[in-house]
């Protein structure tokens, strides 16, 4: 069970980048810089990795990946409502 703190330390470290680069892109109300392909690309990799973590049962991998998408979901729309905007 110690080691499942690591797992869930570092999910919340993931989580929160991602926050931080949505926030950060609400906040200046500009995605520049930002491309859509990391959102997508996250998303891609994310739900990839939750079908496998579901196949083997870890509660860490499925929490976070399921946050991951739709953070990236959140993600991916901002940066297209900015560049849309433009």
């Amino acid at each position: 069970m110690q080691t499942d703190i690591i797992g869930w330390v570092s999910s919340c470290v993931l989580i929160a980048t991602i926050g931080v680069q949505i926030r950060t892109q609400i906040r200046d109300n500009s995605s520049r810089g930002v491309s859509p392909l990391l959102f997508i690309g996250e998303i891609v990799s994310a739900a990839g990795f939750l079908t496998y973590s579901v196949l083997l049962g870890i509660p860490v991998y499925i929490v976070t990946n399921s946050i991951m998408i739709l953070s990236s979901i959140v993600g991916l729309a901002v940066t297209l409502y900015h560049r849309n905007r433009s």
